[in-house]
């Protein structure tokens, strides 16, 4: 590769690609020619560090713009190309490249000693009912694991590792820069190691180098009685592997309680609606009801109306590690038929008369008087607000639509 040779070229890309396809295009180009991934030709680092050069500027929209106008010259540094202090662009990019997937985490600026693995999360759906009593549950999870057959080292049992070359170790490489201000002295990630201060030229069969693989295993997860929607649960070290010998990150998975078709739950109260007939809530009795720990009997009182809740004391949900437990309150639910037999019908007619409630088409009933306009045991004296006659005023019907009651009860 020519020094003077096109950014966009080296990348293979147009000079109208989008930010993605530049990204696209450097890792694709970066695995190829990664020294690690090369270790038998001599001439891959210095194709890398190019295809990194052309990357470090198109990836950045302010160092494009100047390129696109003024090529390299208007780039400053050594030929026209970015000054050394600009820094190592594609290193994030070149480990998302080897790790891809791995569950997020990037190592430090120098990882060259152990590091912890990142953690992992996951979801867990679980019902209600097993949410009640606890239950242990066995999961699937893929996470990055060291290499047990380097160590995690990358490098083939029974062969070392070589120092790297350019920055002797240190995993970092200082330069200086001259500006209007002065000298700068700036530090960056080793290009040729990546940051790790060796280089591996004998790479173990089983990781490819990286020293670390990718591996599916098994992992119960205890869930507690009484754990509730969104809530999460840490497994030690169950996370990802940890980078150069560390140690491994957690697992935390969050639990997710499905919603019931029945059962509504209020913190540790379970709410649910029952249906009870228009004639056991007028005359009362025993009803059975469901709960989340079986069914249970409930006592009626005669005269129970829609609406009314009872409770069935400790069958809702435990406490999360504690004594506590909640109750199963039922709502009753008063159903009424709305198709009856002719039996029924008769029934019903002969209560509604026995009642002395209308029947349909019938108007209700007038209260009785005595002759001359007057109701039994009402003193002559007139009451504020009636009218001459016996009639009632306004005030004495809106009382009487008020309470209920006819105006001469009130005294």
């Amino acid at each position: 590769m020519a020094n003077d040779q096109d950014y966009y070229e080296l990348l293979g890309v147009s000079r109208d690609a989008s930010e993605d396809e530049i990204k696209r295009a450097f890792r694709h180009l970066a695995r190829r020619y990664h020294p690690d991934a090369n270790p038998g030709d001599p001439t891959a680092e210095e194709r890398f560090k190019k295809i990194n050069e052309a990357y470090e500027v198109l990836s950045d929209p302010q160092k494009r713009a100047t390129y696109d106008r003024f090529g390299r010259a208007g780039l400053g540094g050594p030929g026209g190309a970015p000054g050394p202090g600009g820094g190592f662009a594609g290193f994030e990019d070149i480990f998302d490249m080897f790790f891809s997937g791995f569950g997020g985490g990037r190592p430090q600026a120098r990882p060259t000693g152990p590091m912890r693995g990142p953690d992992l999360e996951m979801a867990l759906e679980i019902e209600l009912e097993e949410a009640a009593v606890g239950l242990e549950r066995e999961i699937e999870i893929s996470r990055i694991e060291s290499c047990n057959i380097c160590g995690g080292n990358g490098v083939r049992p029974g062969s070392r590792p070589e120092r790297c070359t350019v920055c002797r170790g240190t995993g970092q490489v200082t330069a200086s820069q001259s500006t209007i201000f002065g000298r700068i002295m700036t530090t960056h990630t080793c290009e040729a190691c990546g940051g790790r201060g060796f280089v591996v030229t004998d790479p173990c069969p089983e990781c490819g180098g990286r020293g670390m693989v990718r591996r599916v295993r098994k992992v119960t997860v205890s869930i507690p009685a009484g754990v509730s929607d969104a809530g999460r649960l840490r497994l030690p070290g169950q996370g990802q592997g940890g980078i150069n010998g560390g140690p491994a990150g957690d697992l935390y998975v969050d639990v997710r309680v499905k919603p019931h078709p029945v059962f509504t739950r209020r913190g540790l109260d379970i709410v649910a609606e029952a249906p009870v007939s228009y004639i056991r809530a007028a005359l009362g009795g025993t009803i059975e009801v469901e709960t989340l720990f079986g069914r249970e009997q409930l006592a009626l009182p005669p005269g129970t109306q829609p609406g009314d809740v009872f409770a069935i004391r400790g069958k809702g949900m435990p406490e999360v590690r504690g004594r506590k437990r909640g109750d199963h309150h039922v709502l009753v639910k008063v159903q009424i038929p709305d198709r009856l037999t002719p039996r029924q019908r008769e029934l019903l007619t002969e209560l509604a008369r026995e009642s002395g409630e209308p029947l349909p088409g019938e108007k209700p009933p007038l209260a009785a008087t005595k002759p001359g306009g007057r109701r039994p045991g009402v003193a002559r004296a007139a009451r504020p607000g009636k009218r001459k006659g016996g009639k009632k005023g306004l005030f004495d019907r809106v009382k009487e639509a008020l309470t209920g009651e006819p105006d001469d009860q009130l005294d």
